[in-house]
């Protein structure tokens, strides 16, 4: 009895569990088939929906062809640790200066809104070219998206620059198989489906994947094989072939609605790399100029750097003199203002040039000055970083900025650029104790004439002679500005060119207006635009508009009159003359006033 009931009590105990692992065995094998099913659909799906190919066969009706946003953000993402975070996004940054975008939009029942630093990643367009006096809006317009913006509403800058540097390719052939390319795409999956029709569809998946493998390989007629025209005309033949079947028409356009949106995603993602690259070459020092100040870097701390301290100490501050003031981290561009200003100058020896630099760029430029004579001028090199002022320590070097001011309403756009003092143009009378009157020249400059007049000009009790830029008055900034302080009828001036008195300005303490601005406002560089443009406000005295003509950096149709009769070309914009996609045709007022025999620029593949 034992015995048996241990062994029944044995085989009910034991026979469950053998159970329960035959029932667990045949739902793993049930799992893992419906696994092996679903994996490759949905890695199908996946790969379709996120690395479709330009090829023939695709039938899903819920995806969306390639080219997708988030490619875009890995390619910006890779390119993220050369760049600020937000470069691509502002599109907005230079090799030397910030450029904040202000949008004054018109809307049909709000009326004006006020302008505000955007995260907007372009602008309007309509370049301002001064003629006869009179302001005319530039004929080259930017081209108009689908929602009627501008171009350079969605892609900045670059637009400017892409129509205006355009190549005429001659690729009216691959623009055609390009067409045909599109159809049978559109066609090919409806006729695959056509029953007994094996050899029309094997035959139009051949031809569209050798356009395919031509194309992919060509970008101009020159580039196609011989015999292209035959192999058009084949499938051109195949096309009119699939047309002569009955088809829904909403399959076809089903499939032509899916290649227009692929080639559209296609389109906006080059565009939008282009961009990219471009503000990626426009806000970069090149490579040359980094090379540049390296080398005479180096050869400062080689040589014995004692014998490059001038013995012209006693002219810094020298108040009989004719001062000028540059702040720089661009030896070439510093020296070209340097050398245009004395090769027109009737007398240099009472010229000074102060340079005001970073501490990386300190010892290549005195060792550049001191190598280069520049008539009978005295030129002093000046770390700010080293400057010992009162209430001032660890100063930042700062250049001076610029500002991309856009107006946009329901029926108008323009877009103007004005330069602007930074923090440390109000230091300058801190900095030049002994000193009265002076000259502030942006590196971007230009001078064609001599400034010795600039000295005699009675201000008439103005602390700041400047250039003034009337497409844009303080009116229009009002909301900006505020309501009180200032007549809404002024000009917003430029920097560039700036005559300053600064006995008058340390009389009116404009340095502590400024400072009392910026901590009520804030830092930004908005902020400190609005607090440069409320400092000065009544104290800007308008220079003639012969001394100064800016807009070289993104003008592309500037008057060859003005050109030559300015005393001044201010090259304020994206587009510097030492870039290479700085604007030809004024390139060469640069070039002429740099050093095209020093060794420095061959060993840096410097080529004036």
């Amino acid at each position: 009895m034992k015995g048996g009931g241990g062994v029944g009590s044995g085989g009910s105990a034991y026979g469950f569990p053998a159970k329960r692992r035959w029932r667990g065995l045949v739902i793993g094998v049930l799992g893992l088939v419906i696994l092996s099913m679903l994996v490759p659909l949905v890695f199908l799906l996946g790969l379709y929906n996120g690395f479709h190919s330009p090829g023939y066969g695709f039938d899903s009706q819920n995806s969306k062809p390639g080219f997708q946003p988030s490619h875009v953000d890995e390619v910006i993402r890779k390119f993220g640790p050369t760049l600020p975070k937000d470069a691509f996004q502002k599109h907005a940054t230079e090799p030397k200066k910030y450029i904040k975008d202000f949008i004054h939009e018109n809307q049909e029942a709000k009326g004006l809104q006020p302008p505000k630093v955007d995260a907007l990643p372009t602008h309007t367009h309509e370049n301002i070219t001064k003629v006869g006096g009179r302001v005319q809006p530039d004929p080259h317009m930017a081209s108009i998206d689908e929602n009627g913006k501008p171009c350079e509403w969605k892609f900045g800058s670059y637009c400017i620059w892409q129509q205006e540097n355009r190549e005429v390719i001659k690729d009216s052939m691959v623009k055609k198989l390009k067409d045909q390319l599109f159809v049978a795409r559109a066609y090919y999956p409806s006729i695959a489906k056509l029953p007994d029709q094996g050899k029309l569809t094997q035959e139009m998946k051949q031809n569209i994947q050798e356009l395919e493998r031509i194309l992919s390989e060509s970008t101009t007629d020159l580039d196609l094989p011989l015999q292209i025209e035959k192999r058009s005309l084949k499938m051109e033949a195949t096309i009119t072939k699939a047309k002569s079947f009955p088809l829904e028409c909403s399959n076809v356009d089903k499939k032509f609605r899916q290649l227009f949106d692929m080639t559209e995603d296609e389109a906006d993602f080059h565009m939008k790399q282009s961009a990219f690259l471009f503000q990626l070459a426009v806000q970069t020092m090149p490579k040359s100029l980094h090379c540049l100040s390296m080398q005479l870097t180096v050869e400062y701390f080689r040589i014995d750097s004692t014998n490059l301290e001038l013995s012209q100490a006693e002219k810094y501050a020298d108040p009989t003199l004719n001062h000028y003031i540059i702040f720089s981290n661009n030896i070439l561009a510093s020296s070209v203002v340097i050398n245009s200003t004395v090769s027109h100058a009737k007398e240099s020896g009472n010229q000074v040039f102060h340079v005001l630099t970073d501490g990386q760029n300190y010892f290549a430029m005195k060792l550049w000055f001191s190598r280069n004579s520049y008539k009978e001028a005295t030129i002093e090199v000046l770390n700010v970083e080293h400057l010992k002022l009162d209430d001032h320590e660890n100063m930042t070097f700062v250049l001076p900025q610029e500002f991309r001011i856009s107006f946009h309403t329901l029926t108008h756009s323009r877009t103007e650029y004005i330069s602007m003092f930074s923090h440390l143009h109000y230091l300058l009378p801190e900095i030049f104790k002994s000193l009265d009157k002076v000259v502030v020249l942006e590196d971007d400059v230009v001078v064609q004439r001599d400034l010795s007049d600039l000295w005699s000009l009675d201000m008439g009790g103005k602390v700041n002679g400047a250039a003034q830029c009337c497409q844009v008055r303080l009116g229009e900034l009002k909301s900006f500005l505020g309501e009180n302080g200032y007549n809404q009828n002024d000009c917003t001036w430029m920097s560039g060119l700036n005559v300053i008195d600064l006995a008058k300005w340390r009389e009116l303490d404009l340095s502590q207006t400024f400072r009392s601005l910026v901590k009520e406002e804030g830092s930004t560089n908005a902020d400190v635009l609005r607090a440069s443009l409320l400092t000065f406000q009544g104290m800007i005295y308008p220079l003639h508009d012969s001394w100064s003509l800016y807009g070289l950096g993104h003008v592309y149709r500037h008057n060859v009159q003005d050109l030559k009769k300015a005393a001044t070309l201010h090259y304020n914009g994206y587009l510097k003359p030492w870039l290479e996609l700085g604007i030809p045709k004024y390139k060469a007022h640069w070039k002429k006033f740099l050093d095209r025999e020093d060794l420095f620029l061959s060993k840096c593949n410097i080529n004036p």
